[in-house]
């Protein structure tokens, strides 16, 4: 999932300066304006600081997307809303500022584990949505402020109803998405910075020993749930695990690259669709992810 930092500004709203302005209209334009006014009224009370944003809240930006954020609009998560914070956590990195960059890496890393707590099932999520995060500026730093909020995001438009799952999941969804996000989650945060495994074999071997690990405990995981898909799934991951297994003790690039093409194509989503749809979860794969393994 792409993970994105957006800096909200605030923008407030002036009930009193559009209830003046109904003078100089007339009699049908007063009625439109008294409704629109109402409506500012609403979004003024539900103004929230964004300092004491809890897990589960649904809201909307109350400004552009660029700048400092101050407030957000809280809505009931049954209207239609922009975000929902899935997920927060406080950065503990010592009295320091860690910098913008120190930040966003410390979020980019937590809120997509903090967020499958909340919202397992990464399939699951409104199509278009993306994860971001509201994070201390080093001017709040100085006054105490350490916490993160993770918040999942419309692209576009909006999406109304809670992104709260994990409630709701039955124990063997609960084992099968932990196991399944783990091992994604072991890809895609090992990924060494080099292009190519030739500059830099010893990090592409250390992501694939990362991601046998988390094969390994999948397949374990697997083990104890029952289904014709999720037993052909599961030798499937036991194959894959080998390989990265391989991948990761490889001599040499062209070791590893013979490994590693049967590992990589072992763990395309694809191959999970049937065994998710027995175990009646969604079964649509992530744009983002699908055209990673269409190559």
């Amino acid at each position: 999932m792409t993970i994105r930092a957006p800096y909200r500004s605030l923008r407030g709203i002036s009930a009193v300066a559009a209830l003046l302005a109904i003078g100089a209209v007339g009699c049908s334009d007063v009625s439109d304006a008294v409704d629109s006014t109402k409506d500012s009224a609403k979004k003024v009370a539900r103004q929230r600081s964004v300092f004491s944003l809890d897990i589960g809240d649904c809201y909307n930006p109350t400004g552009k997307a660029e700048g400092t954020a101050y407030a957000v609009e809280i809505v009931p998560c049954d209207e239609a809303h922009e975000g929902q914070v899935v997920g927060e956590f406080a950065i503990d990195e010592g009295k320091e500022y860690p910098g913008d960059d120190g930040v966003s890496t410390i979020a980019d890393e937590r809120c997509p584990v903090e967020a499958q707590k909340y919202a397992p099932d990464t399939w699951a999520l409104p199509k278009g949505g993306a994860l971001f995060y509201y994070t201390p500026t080093k001017e709040s730093w100085a006054t105490g402020d350490r916490a993160v909020s993770c918040t999942y995001t419309a692209g576009e438009g909006t999406f109304s109803g809670s992104l709260d799952t994990a409630k709701s999941l039955e124990p063997e969804q609960t084992t099968y998405l932990k196991g399944s996000n783990a091992v994604y989650e072991a890809l895609w945060a090992n990924q060494p910075e080099k292009d190519t495994v030739e500059d830099d074999l010893a990090g592409y071997k250390a992501q694939a020993k990362a991601v046998a690990a988390a094969l390994d405990a999948h397949v374990e995981g697997l083990d104890g749930i029952e289904g014709t898909e999720v037993g052909k799934l599961r030798a499937t991951l036991t194959k894959a695990a080998g390989n990265w297994k391989k991948a990761a003790n490889a001599a040499d690039a062209d070791a590893f690259y013979i490994a590693y093409d049967p590992a990589f194509t072992d763990i395309d989503p694809n191959k999970s669709v049937a065994a998710r749809k027995e175990l009646d979860l969604a079964t649509t794969v992530p744009a983002d992810e699908a055209e990673v393994w269409a190559g």
